[in-house]
Order: C-alpha cells, then sequence, then structure tokens
C-alpha cells in the first residue's frame, strides 16, 4: 500500500522573511530538518528561488518537493530590493561584511547630482558581479576564489533595471535622518547615505549596483543594508520567520 504524501512533499511554496547573519542554505536546511522530524521523513527536497547574501535580510522562497522543479521558473522573475547606499568609501565585498578599504571625497556630490546618476541607471547594461558573490566560473562559486586569493575573471552579464527610485539620507550620530521623516536605529558609518528601491531583473547584483553608482559619481560606495521585497507577485508582507514555519504544520 502506497503511503499517502504529505502536502510538502507533493509540493509547497514557504515565503521565509530571511533573518540578518543567515545564509540562505541555513534556512533551506533549517526548515528541511524540521519537516523531516514532524513528518518523520528520511529525506524531503527543499531547495530555495534566489539566493540572499548573509547581510542581507527579505523574502526567500522555498520550494518544497515536486514544486523544487519550478526553482528555475519563479528565480527568473523581476524582483525589488530596498536598502542603503553608502558613498564616501569602498569594501572589497562592497558590502559590510568586509571593512572599509579606501575612503573618497564626498564635497562634490549634491542631492541634485545623486538624483541624475540614479537616472543613468535605467534600462538593460552589462553589469560584472562582485568577485565576493554566489555567482559560478567554471563550476566554483566567485566567493571560494576570493577566500583562496585567486584571481579570476568574472564576465559581465546583461541585467535590466526599470525602477531607481533614490532618497538622500544625512547622517546625524548614529541615525539616519531623511528630510526629517525617516529615523532607523542602524549605526551607519560616516559618509552620504542614500535610501533606495530598485527594481530589476534576474541576476542584478545590488552591492555591484552600489559600486557603479560610487564610481559614476566619482567617489565610492557600498551597500550598507539590503531587503529582497518583491520576487514576481510574491510579496515579503506574506513572509514568515523561521521560528514559524512549525505553525504549518
Amino acid at each position: 500500500m502506497e503511503i499517502p504524501q504529505n502536502k510538502f512533499q507533493k509540493g509547497q511554496y514557504i515565503l521565509i522573511d530571511k533573518p540578518l547573519t543567515w545564509t540562505s542554505f541555513d534556512v533551506v536546511n533549517k526548515v528541511r530538518w524540521l519537516i523531516k522530524q514532524e513528518y518523520k521523513l528520511k529525506k524531503i527536497k527543499v531547495g530555495h528561488a534566489g539566493t540572499l547574501d548573509p547581510l542581507a535580510t527579505g523574502l526567500l522562497i522555498l520550494c518544497t518537493g515536486k514544486l523544487t522543479k519550478t526553482i528555475n521558473e519563479v528565480q527568473a522573475q523581476e524582483k525589488e530590493y530596498t536598502g542603503i547606499i553608502t558613498l564616501g568609501a569602498t569594501t572589497a565585498s562592497y558590502d559590510l561584511e568586509k571593512p572599509v578599504d579606501i575612503e573618497y571625497p564626498t564635497e562634490h556630490i549634491t542631492k541634485e547630482l545623486i538624483q541624475e546618476t540614479a537616472k543613468k541607471f535605467i534600462g538593460e547594461q552589462e553589469q560584472t558581479a562582485p568577485m565576493h558573490s554566489a555567482k559560478k566560473i567554471d563550476g566554483k562559486r566567485a566567493y571560494e576564489y576570493a577566500r583562496e586569493g585567486e584571481e579570476v575573471v568574472i564576465k559581465s552579464n546583461q541585467i535590466n533595471i526599470k525602477e531607481f527610485d533614490v532618497e538622500v539620507c544625512n547622517f546625524e550620530g548614529n541615525e539616519i535622518v531623511a528630510d526629517g521623516k525617516i529615523n532607523q536605529e542602524e549605526p551607519y558609518q560616516k559618509g552620504i547615505h542614500v535610501q533606495f528601491r530598485i527594481v530589476c531583473s534576474k541576476g542584478t547584483y545590488i552591492r555591484a549596483i552600489a559600486r557603479d553608482f560610487g564610481e559614476k559619481l566619482n567617489s565610492g560606495g557600498y551597500l550598507s543594508k539590503l531587503v529582497r521585497t518583491k520576487i514576481g507577485e510574491f510579496n515579503v508582507a506574506e513572509a514568515i520567520k523561521v521560528s514559524d514555519v512549525e505553525s504549518l504544520f
């Protein structure tokens, strides 16, 4: 007699609001373990549709069972991110994973210049992925080469940025204040902080946008904060925390 499959074996999408410092695989492994424990399974297919860096938070879509076959289809959908780019310095990873290595002048940067520069990013373009990224080169992740100190050539790929909205923030102590309205608790480093919302195609690296944004402003730039808010019609507002996964059983 065939044992009936539970809903996760048949296939489910689980929307997770990924916590800070967790890797995407940490989330997959935790959820897989929880499902196996609940249903006394030896194995269950669980995968994610699009990697999020450890220092990024937001929407991570897990596919289980037969729906793992749709991972590529989900990954291919348009994505929306929000976050903060800090101008006036660079890091080797283009985010806060690595410390600031070089500082640049920002006296020449104005709000108007930032707004005009953002407009130049709209449309199809070539982008080179960060060396500290999950991009595969000859079957190996780029960050693995970086950790080993190996230099490899990363080929550019075509991306499409549909929307890129920016709002300049002022640095006041350990708070970010934008036009007196936005007050965030994160203690960002010195520099000009640009809060953004971006809608882009698959394969777009937001850390690379931060790098290129700084360069176009004749300064430096790195990513201080990143939240993935949408993948296609899926929204982070519908996502749950990893600790709440058991409520789905």
